[in-house]
């Protein structure tokens, strides 16, 4: 019921489309690019949705005020404190390790502005569980979302992150000039 519900808001409604490939992994962390509006959010849980897979996602903490705190944490939303020096991290590997079953989307820009400076928590998160990161593109041009590669960080963030960063480099986000792919 809730993957028809979603696919008729998606694909009938919204006109968008999804191009999957990737497995549906147990365990798994969603890279998900450009980030540029709020509205990604709400795509992105349709699409997923639509694809009939789960995933939470991390949002910084002062959108979970009342009412929308309760909406989104029922959504899977994790509030982030980010003026905190917290074990994010690691409080992430242990409860992956502690799941039969773990989707967490991520944005690796942080923000909704360019920023050429990715936040890697999400890299170190997969590391440290020994997960698939599962890249999937937003792309508002052609009105589609795509998820067909994934990767297993090797370690070697250098290399792995100019791997992450180019497939994200023909999307187009619904403001485009706010993405920044950085130096890869």
């Amino acid at each position: 019921m809730k993957q028809a519900f979603c696919r008729f808001i998606y694909h009938t409604l919204l006109g968008w489309k999804a191009k999957v490939s990737v497995p549906d992994f147990d365990k798994c962390i969603i890279c998900a690019a450009p980030h540029t509006t709020n509205w990604d959010l709400f795509i992105g849980k349709l699409f997923i949705g639509a694809v009939g897979r789960e995933s939470g996602f991390l949002m910084k903490k002062e959108w979970f005020f009342f009412p929308l705190g309760p909406i989104f944490r029922w959504m899977g939303g994790i509030p982030v404190h980010r003026s905190k020096r917290t074990s994010m991290v690691e409080q992430i590997i242990e409860k992956v390790k502690q799941s039969d079953k773990f989707h967490l989307a991520i944005t690796p820009e942080g923000t909704r502005s360019a920023n050429p400076e990715w936040k890697k928590g999400f890299y170190y998160i997969a590391l440290g569980a020994q997960i698939p990161i599962v890249l999937i593109g937003i792309d508002y041009e052609k009105k589609c979302i795509t998820a067909d590669k994934y990767l297993y960080p090797s370690g070697d963030i250098e290399k792995d992150m100019r791997e992450i960063k180019l497939y994200f480099k023909d999307f187009k986000g619904k403001h485009p000039e706010k993405f920044d792919l950085g130096k890869i």
